[in-house]
């Protein structure tokens, strides 16, 4: 009896200890991440698909985001504990020392950009690039101004952009034309998560959304969420109007990004909890949908 006590003792410590990894990582937004650099390289290959470099490609594109959000959470442990969305983390419950967070960070960031190096120099820069960028220019910035929503999207595009220079071995059109689709897609995104998450933000004292004097959100995001929709309108068009995609793709991504605008100016008018639910889980649509059917029209 002791014996099987014991064990279901370890058996609940490893359970832990791998939540506590997946919780480190961002498990679910580092897949993400990974996801739509592997999809822009398959939308950028030319040639036979080589699934070694696939491979290699999302282990070095998981292991740099999940060191930048390590990192993220060292940064923000403290704030961390004040929101119930991430008073569970390890190191904001206490169930992990920083210490073993940064060593952590370190080894799979070098790992990480070692494996991006592999396909040339570009996507080794980038891979850097968004680590430093989303650890060290985001991460403070929240707590000062709305500004740190722009500056987030930028790491938040990079990776169809490494996915296509992984490809290609160079900065091309077609690569500028996914960070460009990626890049706008994220403000409806974020600012439908922020509406909703607004009081915890608040709590915690991050300056991510604005608000009015009377300490309610502003409706000037979601009015940006709809321009910012409506971008993607001429920009979807642009792998088609470079030769890489062909012209049935375009009209899908079109009328994704209609139906993006469409949700997006619901929440601008209704300013409300059910709208911002819709534009938030239309965006997780978006972009792996747009991804899939320009891969799919290109072979």
């Amino acid at each position: 009896m002791a014996f099987r006590v014991a064990e279901r003792q370890e058996q609940s410590v490893v359970l832990q200890k791998v939540n506590d990894f997946k919780l480190l990582v961002k498990l679910r937004l580092s897949l993400t991440v990974v996801f739509s650099s592997v999809m822009a390289f398959l939308i950028a290959n030319n040639g036979v698909i080589n699934y070694w470099a696939i491979l290699i490609l999302a282990s070095g594109g998981f292991l740099v985001t999940g060191a930048a959000n390590i990192l993220n959470e060292v940064l923000e442990k403290d704030f961390d504990k004040l929101m119930k969305r991430t008073a569970d983390r390890p190191l904001a419950a206490g169930r992990m020392q920083v210490s073993d967070a940064v060593i952590a960070a370190g080894f799979m960031s070098l790992i990480g950009i070692t494996l991006l190096a592999l396909f040339n120099p570009w996507t080794a820069f980038l891979g850097t690039l968004s680590l430093v960028t989303y650890s060290f220019l985001y991460t403070p910035l929240k707590r000062v101004s709305p500004v740190a929503v722009v500056v987030g999207a930028i790491p938040g595009a990079l990776p169809t952009l490494i996915g296509c220079v992984a490809a290609e071995g160079q900065l091309t059109t077609l690569g500028w034309s996914l960070f460009a689709i990626q890049f706008l897609w994220q403000f409806p995104h974020f600012w439908s998560i922020g509406w909703l998450g607004f009081e915890d933000y608040k709590k915690a004292g991050y300056k991510l959304y604005p608000e009015t004097t009377d300490g309610k959100p502003e409706r000037s995001p979601a009015l940006q969420a709809f321009v910012y929709a409506l971008l993607l309108l001429p920009v979807g068009c642009f792998p088609y109007l470079i030769g890489k995609t062909g012209i049935i793709s375009m009209v899908l991504v079109v009328i994704l990004s209609i139906c993006y605008a469409w949700f997006a100016w619901g929440f601008y008018k209704q300013n409300d909890r059910k709208s911002a639910l819709q534009l938030m889980f239309y965006s997780f649509i978006f972009i792996p949908v747009t991804l899939i059917v320009l891969f799919i029209d290109k072979i």
